[in-house]
């Protein structure tokens, strides 16, 4: 199991890319080689079984002398890359604001031990990060997030949100608040068209930014901003509007976690050109990295034409979010009482909220 030490030097560079399949080609392992990259993100293609995603884990653990950050999208419900061999099914975050409905303290414990099971089952395969929780509202509005929401109540989905980021660190693994300022509220999917959210800022601030404010960096240490273009407070989309993530996010809020940027390849992005304009656009804006998702022709492309040096203080952010002590391996994990406890009061509580 790879540890990631804490480098006084942090070589790590601004760009996360992606992998094509179950292990590491050879021309995978000369871009994750990049000074440019600091980051891997996996996918369900990346995915068979514990066994297998361990041994991906560590080639690419290994490719660098500082480990890269593993990263994956694993929140429960649809968005949930590991699905068999053993992975448990994770209810959507829906579930868990009904729950709340009917019974807070029961709705708290469980988002807790989903938060450390989502965790302890990544971090024994190798898996670094996730990029969760979704603090979206649920105005029942955008397909995109849909179930993926906790609540509408902003008050709810920070309490919510709370105890399973504090589950997620018991297993030693960050958070990540997604998508701010909040991407509940539009239909569109940003994936695919470039959705526009015509509130004016002090709805957004009063409604879809309290649950950010409530966590604060110290329990959130890292944020995506969302692909939506809020036209009456800014006409560029989120991840690449100096007014959300300089204006709002570090001064108003005194935010100093990581800022992610949303894949740059999503439909969202187009707005602001090619690939190395949609970066360039992304870190003047503010991020502190940035995501090329499925696209390994855009990623070899960013990363030869891309000038860009992170900050210190980035560098630091990026180091934040790396696991400070190992792991324990699948078979542990398995025979942990802590664990297996956290499942079986799952299965309970999912057999009770379907009965």
């Amino acid at each position: 199991m790879s540890t990631h030490n804490n480098h006084t030097n942090i070589d790590l560079g601004p760009v996360m890319v992606d992998v094509e399949g179950l292990c590491l080609q050879r021309h995978e392992i000369e871009r994750l080689k990049n000074p440019l990259v600091g980051a891997v993100i996996l996918f369900a293609r990346n995915y068979q079984d514990p066994n297998q995603l361990s041994e991906l884990c560590r080639q690419i653990h290994e490719v660098r002398e500082q480990p890269l950050l593993i990263a994956i999208d694993h929140e429960g419900g649809r968005v949930q890359r590991c699905r068999s061999e053993g992975f448990t099914p994770l209810p959507a975050m829906r579930e868990l604001g009904a729950l709340w409905d009917r019974d807070p303290d029961a709705a708290l414990a469980l988002a807790h031990e989903v938060g450390y099971i989502l965790a302890a089952e990544l971090r024994a395969c190798g898996v670094d990060f996730s990029f969760t929780p979704v603090l979206d509202l649920d105005y029942g509005a955008s397909e995109v997030i849909g179930n993926r929401a906790f609540h509408r109540a902003p008050e709810i989905v920070a309490k919510l949100s709370e105890a399973l980021i504090a589950g997620l660190a018991e297993a030693g693994m960050a958070a990540c608040g997604k998508h701010f300022p909040g991407h509940g509220f539009v239909e569109a999917d940003s994936h695919v068209a470039i959705p526009v959210d015509e509130r004016e800022f002090d709805e957004i601030w009063q409604e879809d930014i309290r649950p950010y404010v409530a966590l604060g960096h110290l329990k959130l240490p890292s944020v995506m901003p969302a692909h939506v273009i809020y036209k009456k407070v800014d006409a560029m989309p989120a991840g690449f509007s100096r007014f959300w993530i300089q204006t709002v996010l570090r001064e108003r809020m005194g935010y100093q976690g990581m800022v992610f940027s949303d894949d740059l390849t999503m439909e969202g992005a187009s707005v602001v050109g090619g690939i190395l304009d949609r970066a360039e656009a992304a870190f003047a804006a503010g991020c502190d990295m940035v995501l090329v998702c499925n696209r390994p022709d855009l990623a070899d492309e960013l990363l030869a034409g891309l000038k860009h040096q992170s900050a210190a203080d980035s560098l630091q952010r990026l180091q934040n979010l790396m696991p400070k002590e190992a792991f324990m391996n699948w078979q542990q994990l398995h025979n942990e009482v802590r664990y297996l406890n956290a499942r079986e009061l799952l299965e309970r509580a999912l057999t009770k909220c379907s009965a």
